[in-house]
């Protein structure tokens, strides 16, 4: 089992910067590929960005391109999403995932493909 807690949201004008991060326990990350999904109400949950296991690959939504930076830190069990330049469409809860696996391409925009989830966490971006 792996469990994932995130932390860093908040409020922001829009134009400003936040960062993300996605603290990992019960595994070492380095076995997967991880993700950052998000999610507003009534709406289903979205793919932002996504890092191989050993952070050579990454993948961008093409909304975010450009202005967000997803990062991984191994030896400290830790994935980043660095968001700048921030809109208020980027409004929403914001949840890493995690899926075992240590080939570049087990990185992926599917979500059903993640095996373990944080319980998220809130940015805010004001106009």
């Amino acid at each position: 089992q792996v469990q994932l807690v995130e932390s860093g949201g908040g409020l922001m004008q829009a134009g400003g910067s936040l960062r993300l991060s996605c603290a990992a326990s019960g595994r070492t990350l380095s076995n997967y590929a991880m993700a950052w999904f998000r999610q507003v109400p009534g709406k289903e949950r979205e793919f932002v960005a996504t890092i191989s296991w050993s952070g050579s690959s990454t993948y961008y939504t093409d909304s975010v391109k450009g202005r967000f930076t997803i990062s991984r830190d191994n030896a400290k069990n830790t994935v980043y999403l660095q968001m700048n330049s921030l809109k208020p469409e980027d409004t929403a809860v914001y949840y890493c995932a995690a899926r075992f696996g240590t080939w570049e391409g087990a990185i992926s925009p599917n979500r059903n493909v993640y095996n373990f989830w944080g319980q998220g966490t809130q940015v805010t971006v004001s106009p």
